[in-house]
């Protein structure tokens, strides 16, 4: 199984830090998460419906009506290959590496295109192509013009675009969910979250957007019940939330430029609104020289690099300077 962030518990254990002391910057998950509702009691103790106004408030929210609800999207990134015929599967890498591990345990070929653009990924005239926008980790963002004549140039050889838009939320102006699935595009499929933007990974809700008849089977798949009833309930509040979600995509890109402000005497990086992504061959020196100060980021050595979330308060960001400042003056 692969590591992921947010292991605050092994931290804690690994650096003799107590766990309350730690600030997780690991993840990319919104430090301000969507603020929970009050539930009603029926929603714990009766059997979800799936005509309890979430997948009206994901239609309108994400502009499709082609969807399925999911226990997070790491469901579809499991389910989605083994119900596609085996192929070759162009990976815009360095991506989320559940992808590729997916796909290849499914039986696909794999081919790793490092640090392409959706030019060479065609040409290299690969049935299916396999990206993440915003990519994850290295915050590289693909327009959605490029991904819509992506996908026209796919069909064409019967192939399909698969854009995990995990992180798309807090700047939509590239996303293509809206059309996933649909007759403009029926070769895309888009997988979105409530885990990052919403700040809400604990309640495991995702959507895959696809032609129905690939819903149909995943449905089949995934079996009955995928969605808690108290995580659709706080999914169909937050989708719906439109003066919510206006005022944090205002404050994600304040405190996304803030972190590229507070990070630059680090090096160069790159952003998306919930992550920065410094590429650094001192990664593995520098994720324990913020662990060792209860920073946990997180850290890649095969690219090498880290990323870094957005401090929750001011103290986390004070924290963060400080030891940005002795990693500097050491």
């Amino acid at each position: 199984m692969l590591e992921h962030g947010g292991r605050l518990r092994l931290a804690a254990h690994q650096w003799n830090i107590p766990l309350a002391d730690w600030v997780d910057l690991s993840t990319g998950i919104n430090p301000e998460a969507y603020p929970i509702p009050p539930l009603a009691p029926d929603c714990w103790r009766r059997l979800p419906e799936d005509n309890d106004g979430l997948e009206a408030a994901a239609a309108a929210y994400y502009g499709n009506a082609s969807l399925l609800a999911l226990p997070g999207s790491q469901a579809a990134i499991q389910l989605l290959p083994t119900l596609l015929p085996r192929a070759v599967v162009a990976c815009l890498s360095p991506l989320y590496e559940e992808h590729p591990q997916a796909w290849a345990r499914a039986g696909h070929r794999l081919r790793r295109l490092q640090n392409a653009n959706l030019t060479r990924a065609l040409a290299a005239a690969t049935p299916n192509i396999l990206l993440c926008n915003p990519n994850n980790p290295t915050a590289r963002q693909f327009s959605r013009s490029e991904l819509l004549d992506a996908a026209a140039q796919l069909k064409k050889r019967g192939g399909t675009l698969v854009v995990d838009e995990a992180f798309g939320d807090a700047d939509p102006e590239n996303c293509v969910a809206d059309l996933a699935g649909t007759d403009a595009a029926p070769n895309l499929i888009v997988l979105r979250s409530l885990g990052k933007f919403f700040g809400l990974a604990g309640a495991r809700v995702g959507f895959v957007f696809a032609a129905p008849e690939l819903l149909a089977r995943m449905a089949e798949a995934i079996g009955p019940w995928p969605v808690s009833g108290p995580a659709r309930a706080v999914a169909t509040a937050a989708l719906a939330d439109r003066d919510w979600q206006a005022a944090e995509r205002t404050r994600l890109a304040a405190a996304s430029a803030r972190l590229t402000s507070v990070l630059a005497p680090l090096g160069e990086t790159m952003s998306a609104p919930l992550f920065c992504w410094l590429p650094t061959p001192d990664a593995v020196t520098l994720h324990d020289h913020f662990a060792a100060r209860g920073l946990l980021v997180r850290l890649f050595t095969d690219i090498p690099g880290i990323r870094i979330g957005l401090p929750g308060n001011e103290n986390e960001w004070q924290r963060l300077a400080a030891a940005i400042s002795e990693w500097i003056t050491r």
